[in-house]
């Protein structure tokens, strides 16, 4: 069984949308998890209602408003599905998404290697059918996501569905007084010891709404300083990258560290990077611009 999970914050008039796709999928063998993650529009209702109409295996749990990464973590310990798939509320899938991604598995189970891999992940295509990010000529690809970002240069969102069980082994951190965290944050972290099959087959279809995170990027990362710091921190710690994303992820760790209160020793001390320090001017510099541009 598949664990669609969908993270919602007053997103309650696109969720009938993601609902009729999952009644239109050709693969049945799945549930719905629904985290309301404190939301104060009519969500809760919107969801009653559809779980009323007993159409398909609906999970509900509502949360303080903490943030998608802690939603995440809460939509994993009631997951029962062997894959766990995160589709956010203003998204949908396509018709055949759940079928693709049990055929993809199924042929993934034969590996001679499969403990190696952290699960699968397919392709994200805009409502007129363009592949976000742009076209790729790959069939299937066995690669860490370090490699696949990296070493293949390949760009765009991607649909990402994991083996519960090994992303249960890398929960979000908690920081009580923010609420956003990167989810680039744990899939680097899985980067360092597994690997995902990559099929180039659409199985989500993307909407980038105003006053989504997508467009309001600058303003989240500045209002959450420590999760942020925490994401290039250790991405400029990472060898497996390539130096000069090193070299920006040093730069925006001193860029948004500007943020949080603490002794630049202290802040210092964090990076293992040998030219942390030297890079301080540059970050000071975005900062600043950072400012600039708020305040406009």
């Amino acid at each position: 069984m598949i664990s669609v999970f969908t993270p919602a914050y007053n997103r309650s008039t696109y969720l009938g949308r993601l609902y009729q796709s999952l009644l239109r999928q050709s693969n049945t063998d799945f549930e719905w998890i629904i985290v309301d993650d404190g939301s104060t529009d009519d969500t809760q209702e919107t969801v009653a209602g559809l779980i009323a109409e007993n159409k398909i295996a609906i999970k509900y749990c509502k949360q303080i408003n903490s943030g998608k990464h802690i939603a995440i973590n809460k939509g994993l310990s009631l997951a029962s599905g062997i894959l766990f798939f995160i589709v956010d509320s203003d998204d949908y899938l396509t018709d055949d998404s759940l079928a693709k991604i049990w055929l993809y598995w199924n042929k993934l189970t034969l590996h001679p290697d499969l403990s190696s891999f952290a699960g699968l992940c397919g392709t994200k295509i805009f409502e007129d059918g363009s592949v976000i990010g742009g076209e790729n000529t790959y069939s299937v690809l066995e690669l860490t996501m370090f490699d696949y970002r990296y070493r293949k240069n390949i760009k765009g969102d991607k649909a990402e569905v994991f083996i519960t069980e090994v992303l249960r082994k890398f929960p979000f951190p908690v920081i009580s007084d923010e609420r956003f965290c990167s989810e680039v944050l744990v899939w680097n972290r899985l980067s360092t010891s597994y690997k995902l099959l990559f099929f180039n087959e659409p199985i989500y279809i993307a909407e980038y709404l105003e006053g989504g995170l997508t467009h309001s990027s600058l303003k989240v990362r500045i209002k959450n300083p420590k999760y942020t710091t925490l994401v290039y921190k250790e991405m400029a710690n990472y060898s497996e990258l390539p130096i000069l994303t090193r070299i920006k992820s040093v730069i925006n760790y001193w860029r948004f560290s500007f943020y949080i209160k603490e002794t630049l020793f202290k802040k210092n001390n964090f990076l293992q990077f040998k030219l942390g320090v030297l890079l301080y001017p540059l970050g000071l510099l975005m900062y600043f611009n950072d400012q600039r541009r708020m305040r406009k």
